[in-house]
């Protein structure tokens, strides 16, 4: 017969701490520390499985009711107690416990087994009434909200009354009558709420605790968290049937909880909270103020000393940070939980480099300790933890970070107003490539619609900028330049704070900190001053170690360059070109291009922009000294560089001398139905071959000047957008004319590739072919998963979220990179564009490259390198290395 209750108490246990997929967290947990002799009540603990099936059928089977019988049988044998007996009654506490540490996102049930008759009972055998009708009355609401959904504060009300008529501040001051009153008081609530007397029978009161626990799992909380965390639907919760042990027996007795270290920022102090005379949920529930840890040595001295040595003692057998529970009874210290401690980016890299300079782990462990997406916290300044406020309103987190600035609400007054030395938030209902230079100027963005891959979203990420977008709530009004939100108006000029860890969005200024890695990689704050970079440095360091995956970055200026630098990127492996044309003066210069009547206008305006380009790249290359630069060619459609009306198309109509009338003409000749799968890409070059000539041009002239200055340059030209070879021989025969002109005129060889960006799933399926003439390929999964689902990145924000929600899609895909069909195609590319040319140098550069489970996908199948924003390059090095780890 399967085995669904395990027990332990007594220095044994049936468990293990590697039985968490059977116990869950809390059970194997109790079970370990009850083998290693540490003070923990006896009890017995329900499989995870059990819930699952109850979950499934709503039904409990006979052998699982006889099971838990004998474990109770078992436990009142070991406590010398009896549940329901009135004169020596056995209290349990009913507690959660999934596979993976999900705290708070469930029920808990103290004092279980309390009735008119067992109450009088545990006064006796205490010898404290006082204590006995505190537990009552504590049992009776915990059990009143969780099993029989009386809402919590109804009791809360009742007993706030109680201590305003009693005259007293706190629940610990209530003398026995007032709560005596209490009890009945809440007997009576319970029957008005449910029309039934609150249950006495203590093994009915077991059974309907159980269940409420099982059906826990499915509460909005927790379903959301594990959303959140990416936690399987399918494991269940454990059920822990505990001895209760009290903490609310008098000034020898309290409860805390406490972490070997700092959770903050992982000192390695003893850290923590508890207090004298209560309960567990009393330290949670901010009613009284905890006192700090290292308070106990005075109170409770001897339980003190032995709970330094258990912390202690526990933290070296799991070899990480622990997070424990605790009750003192009447002097005796007892471990009701032990678990990895959650901790913020900072100190889960400070606990990880000291454990390894401590010998409790070794460099590869200390690697796997930290979750790449942890990172995020270290590289962006995040709001003050102590300042309290309501969100206004919460959005997509697009972009992580913190910042505060007025709201603007056009990119030109982002601009000036930035010049003028004012921060600035920049409001819109959506970006486009136009609002270049205002996000360039902002602080943050904020936009009422997009989404994690819409065009606010990638920009403000590759600057390391915060970013919310897809607000829905949001009604943004461009013309009154105002926002209005749930009753509430911003306008221009009104300060606003954007929290882009979480998406929300608040009023007012508030403080931010700073990130110490940030401040070292900018060259404000020396290494040797920054504890925190140097940690964080060492970690990058062993992660390099281990993996195999290249990490470069997606930079399209200088700056970028060096940011991307600075991040212990290997190379630049997106550089889009278009985003060059938004700066100063060059835009018109575009825009006279794209307005030209004929060839030779064009070319006119191309040499305006030739100089500009060919100095951007050798800033790039400089930057990128050795490594190699993927310069990718015009992208974008032509219309995104032209005004669409107002003062910006007359003034540009008397820029370039031309007549409003005809300069509408031509923009409206530019627009597209469907412009991401119109003309752009390589069909911009095959109709307008001068534009890549120049982009030729600039690009090996650049590379030359750089190399006569002793910097090894190493330049990838990609042609985006490919659907067939003849379109890439096209391009390529263009570039080469090129390369053989400009590098024979100058004198000096240099060595460049050119190869494709793969984001049609035509080009995946020809990928040997295609081969043929490409060096490389690039996957651009952005484009590369719209044209596979169909859909569009910008506009299914407005029902994606749902798709999951739903469980049609289990992820966003423009987020988590689609491995079943979108990754097909790019093995597929893969393995045939190998089988054409061996060695074939492979990456991906579109947003996935930063996003960890994406990257472990790209190592499985054997890419070379991904590209990512430079701010999520260490997200990526530390996503391969635990890729290059869990492979091995």
């Amino acid at each position: 017969m399967t085995q669904n209750v395990y027990f332990f108490g007594n220095g044994s246990a049936d468990g293990t701490k590697d039985m968490k997929a059977v116990l869950g967290g809390k059970g194997a947990n109790l079970a370990e520390m009850t083998n290693l002799g540490v003070p923990v009540p006896p009890g017995f603990t329900i499989a995870c499985s059990a819930c699952v099936e109850y979950l499934k059928t709503g039904a409990i089977p006979d052998a699982l009711r006889d099971e838990v019988a004998r474990n109770l049988e078992r436990l009142e044998a070991t406590c010398g107690r009896t549940l329901g007996d009135p004169g020596n009654p056995l209290l349990v506490s009913v507690s959660s416990g999934a596979p993976v540490s999900m705290p708070g996102m469930m029920e808990t049930i103290l004092n279980l087994g309390l009735n008119d008759r067992t109450v009088i009972g545990l006064a006796q055998q205490s010898g404290n009434a006082r204590f006995a009708y505190d537990s009552y009355r504590r049992f009776i609401q915990m059990y009143g909200d969780v099993v029989l959904g009386v809402p919590g504060q109804q009791f809360e009300h009742l007993l706030k009354a109680k201590r305003m008529t009693s005259g007293v501040e706190t629940d610990a001051d209530l003398r026995e009558d007032a709560l005596r009153n209490l009890v009945e008081e809440y007997k009576q609530l319970v029957r008005a709420a449910t029309g039934k007397p609150f249950p006495m029978d203590p093994r009915a009161q077991l059974w309907g605790a159980i269940e409420a626990v099982w059906r826990s799992w499915t509460l909005k909380k927790a379903v959301d968290y594990r959303k959140v965390h990416a936690i399987p639907e399918t494991l269940g919760t454990g059920v822990n049937v505990v001895a209760m042990v009290f903490g609310n027996m008098g000034d020898d007795s309290g409860t805390g909880v406490a972490f070997t270290r700092d959770p903050s920022t992982g000192e390695h102090v003893f850290y923590g909270e508890f207090l004298v005379n209560a309960q567990g949920e009393d330290v949670v529930a901010g009613i009284r103020t905890p006192l700090r840890i290292a308070e106990m040595a005075d109170r409770l001295p001897g339980a003190y000393a032995e709970l330094v040595e258990t912390q202690q003692r526990l933290e070296s057998h799991y070899r990480d940070m622990q997070d424990i529970e605790f009750t003192v009874e009447r002097g005796k210290l007892f471990l009701l939980q032990t678990r990895s401690g959650k901790r913020t980016a900072m100190a889960a890299v400070r606990v990880a480099d000291e454990m390894v300079r401590d010998g409790l782990i070794d460099e590869k462990e200390s690697v796997r300790r930290v979750e790449p997406d942890q990172l995020n916290q270290l590289l962006h300044p995040v709001i003050d933890g102590a300042v309290r406020a309501t969100p206004l309103v919460t959005g997509l987190p697009a972009s992580p970070g913190a910042a505060s600035g007025l709201a603007v609400f056009d990119p030109d007054v982002a601009e000036r107003r930035a010049a003028a030395g004012d921060a600035v938030i920049l409001v819109r209902e959506e970006t486009t490539p136009e609002d270049f230079h205002g996000i360039v100027a902002a602080r943050a963005v904020l936009t009422s619609r997009g989404g994690m891959t819409s065009h606010a979203a990638v920009v403000a990420r590759g600057m390391g900028k915060c970013a919310i977008v897809g607000a829905k709530e949001l009604h943004v009004d461009a013309m009154q330049r105002r926002l209005t939100v749930n009753g509430t108006t911003i306008g221009e000029g009104e300060w606003l704070t954007l929290d882009g860890a979480t998406g929300r969005v608040f009023a007012g200024a508030l403080p931010t900190i700073p990130s110490e890695v940030i401040r070292v990689i900018s060259g404000q704050t020396r290494a040797l001053e920054a504890p925190a970079y140097l940690a964080f440095e060492r970690l990058m360091k062993r992660a390099d170690k281990v993996r195999r995956l290249k990490v470069r970055a997606n930079a399209d200026t200088p700056h970028d360059a060096r940011v991307a630098r600075g991040f212990g990127a290997e190379g630049i492996g997106l550089c889009r070109t278009e985003h060059m044309f938004f700066e100063g003066d060059r835009i018109t210069a575009m825009r006279e291009m794209i307005v030209a009547r004929d060839e030779m206008g064009r070319r006119r305006a191309l040499a305006k922009l030739l100089p500009m380009q060919r100095h951007d790249f050798e800033g790039i290359f400089e930057a990128m000294h050795g490594y190699p630069v993927t310069i990718r060619l015009l992208d974008p459609p032509l219309h995104e560089f032209l005004p669409h009306g107002g003062e910006e198309s007359k003034m540009l109509a008397r820029q370039l001398d031309i007549a409003r009338p005809e300069l509408a003409r031509i923009v409206e000749s530019l627009r597209e139905t469907n412009p991401m799968l119109g003309h752009r890409g390589c069909r911009l070059g095959i109709s307008y071959p001068e534009i890549t000539e120049m982009q030729g041009r600039a690009i090996f002239e650049a590379a030359v000047r750089a190399s006569r200055r002793g910097i090894d340059v190493r330049p990838e030209i990609m042609i985006p957008l490919v659907a067939s070879t003849r379109e890439l021989d096209h391009q390529k025969a263009i570039l080469e004319a090129q390369a053989a002109e400009v590098l024979g005129g100058m004198g000096e060889p240099v060595s460049y590739t050119i190869g494709t960006m793969i984001e049609l799933p035509r080009a995946a399926l020809l990928a040997g072919e295609v081969a043929e003439s490409a060096a490389f390929f690039s996957f651009g999964t952005n484009d590369l998963t719209q044209t596979t689902f169909g859909l569009s990145r910008d506009d299914a924000g407005r029902f994606l979220p749902s798709y999951v929600e739903k469980g049609i899609f289990p992820e966003d895909p423009f987020q988590v990179l689609d491995q079943d069909g979108v990754g097909r195609l790019i093995r597929m590319a893969v393995d045939e564009g190998r089988r054409t040319r061996p060695g074939l140098k492979v990456g991906i550069c579109g947003e996935h490259g930063g996003d960890p489970k994406s990257v472990k996908f790209c190592h499985r199948i054997g890419l070379d390198y991904v590209s990512c924003s430079p701010y999520r390059v260490p997200i990526a090095r530390l996503a391969a290395a635990h890729a290059a780890l869990e492979q091995a």
